[in-house]
């Protein structure tokens, strides 16, 4: 379908380029088909809920994400005290002081082994002292964290096991959603299809009608031109030409109120079609005589009715959707359970010691989320959710309901209209007889002038009438593939 509106868009195009700006009813849908900045418009709602239909069922595949940074601190972390940095500091002049205490506690209980101990303490106490001071700075320095620079960074893996459902619905209300988004662009075209055809017919009916106000005002140019030389020659009065000429400026201004109608109905399928407003423009069905008839049958399958409406997919998918609503809804107040695995890297690093170097390790778990209370709010908002899917259900029902009358009421007026326009042709057979007698009576000189006048006013209506029976054939047949979702 798609491809045969291309092609006679293309044709039709090409036919304009070209000087030939004949269009048939086909071309003039296609055309308004490519133009029409609604369907344009819902042709990306589709697209956009096509993605959202793809993003949704990321949602069942595991997420990986990466996360740095980096802090400047006025102060590193400290393990040691003051006090304890300091002793250790100075441990080989703890150590030298005891030594000499030792020295002095010898010489106090034996002068003799002072003097030969005393030397070997000194020598112990000008060693021993430097090497545990140091020893000790070492130990300071080596029990610095150095963190007032850090720098972090994660990968974190999480692959979702148990969302109480929530993944699975919102899933489900996405490629409801794209769906309803093209049921809803073929409800947009139907209706751009049938403003065209209206409009389409309309031109149609006022070329019609303008070719019979001219015929009519011929008609009374030449009964104004026999009743001048009737007057010359005294066999008519005045009166005759008077009431001839009133008739006459009636049909000059009802010719040209159906040439503006006309015009601006010309101008409104042309924007329709997407076509210069100026744009000399002619149709196919401007020549039409004969309109055949739709066979209408009296018994309608309904349910194929139902299936092809978009409008009642359109209703089913929103009942869906708000079923599924029902169920995330709930799945807010289950419990929730992801698998989620890590690897952590930090500077400094504390997995061998204090060091000022890039290290990690890596750690897998699962997490687990019970909603314990909520004051009975996740049953508040389930019955809420399952009052919309409810009020969605009584929304089908009653559009069912309405289509239904609409196809009935369709039908009935398929066949009014037809048998209207088989009254209309018969009265304008009637009609054509009517003024063709009163025609040869007046020139005979046995009719008055007024009769010729309402003769040739019946003429007009029944004429007028067989044209606007014939395009509401046209109109209720469309209505009708229309209501039972036929229209293409």
């Amino acid at each position: 379908m798609k491809k045969i509106i291309i092609l006679t868009s293309l044709l039709s195009i090409t036919f304009i380029a070209k000087g030939q700006t004949t269009l048939s009813l086909d071309s003039c849908r296609a055309l308004a088909i490519e133009n029409n900045k609604e369907l344009l418009i819902s042709t990306e709602k589709v697209n956009a809920a096509h993605y959202q239909n793809k993003a949704a069922f990321t949602n069942y595949l595991p997420e990986i994400s990466a996360t740095a940074g980096y802090m400047r601190n006025q102060k590193e972390f400290s393990l040691l005290s003051d006090g304890q940095k300091s002793s250790l500091s100075n441990l080989g002049t703890t150590v030298g002081s005891s030594i000499q205490q030792a020295g002095a506690a010898i010489g106090q209980i034996s002068p003799e082994l002072a003097q030969q101990f005393g030397p070997i303490l000194s020598i112990l106490e000008g060693k021993l002292t430097p090497a545990f001071n140091s020893v000790g700075e070492s130990l300071v320095d080596a029990l610095r964290t150095d963190t007032r620079n850090i720098y972090a960074g994660a990968i974190t893996l999480t692959q979702p096991l148990y969302m109480g459902g929530k993944i699975r619905a919102y899933n489900k209300i996405t490629q409801y959603a794209e769906e309803l988004a093209r049921q809803q662009h073929n409800s947009g075209l139907q209706e751009v299809i049938l403003s065209t055809d209206q409009v389409y017919w309309q031109v149609v009916s006022l070329v019609n009608k303008k070719k019979l106000a001219e015929g009519y005002l011929k008609l009374l140019q030449q009964l104004d031109s026999d009743i001048e030389k009737m007057i010359a020659e005294g066999v008519a009065t005045k009166a005759d030409g008077l009431s001839v000429r009133v008739k006459l400026n009636e049909a000059e201004m009802t010719l040209l109120k159906v040439e503006d109608g006309l015009s601006l109905s010309r101008m409104l399928l042309c924007q329709l079609c997407g076509i210069d407003l100026s744009a000399p423009i002619v149709l196919e069905d401007e020549t039409i005589e004969n309109i055949p008839l739709l066979s209408v049958d009296a018994q309608f399958d309904m349910e194929m009715a139902y299936a092809n409406r978009p409008e009642i997919r359109s209703l089913e998918l929103a009942r869906e959707i708000y079923k599924q609503k029902v169920n995330v809804t709930r799945a807010e107040y289950l419990p929730s359970l992801a698998f989620v695995g890590n690897y952590i890297v930090s500077n400094p690093s504390v997995f061998n010691s204090f060091e000022n170097k890039f290290r990690g390790m890596w750690n897998v778990g699962v997490m687990l989320q019970v909603p314990v209370w909520h004051w009975g709010q996740g049953t508040y908002k389930v019955k809420a959710a399952k009052s919309e899917a409810r009020i969605a259900q009584y929304q089908l029902e009653e559009a069912k309901e309405k289509i239904e009358l609409q196809v009935n009421q369709a039908s009935f007026k398929v066949k009014e209209a037809a048998k209207k326009l088989v009254m209309a042709e018969n009265n304008q057979d009637k009609a054509d007889e009517n003024l063709r007698y009163a025609t040869l009576g007046f020139q005979e000189g046995v009719i008055a002038t007024n009769n010729v006048l309402e003769a040739q006013t019946a003429w007009l209506k029944a004429q007028s009438e067989k044209i606007d029976a014939q395009i509401d054939v046209k109109l209720t047949e469309i209505y009708l593939q229309k209501s039972l979702g036929t229209l293409r």
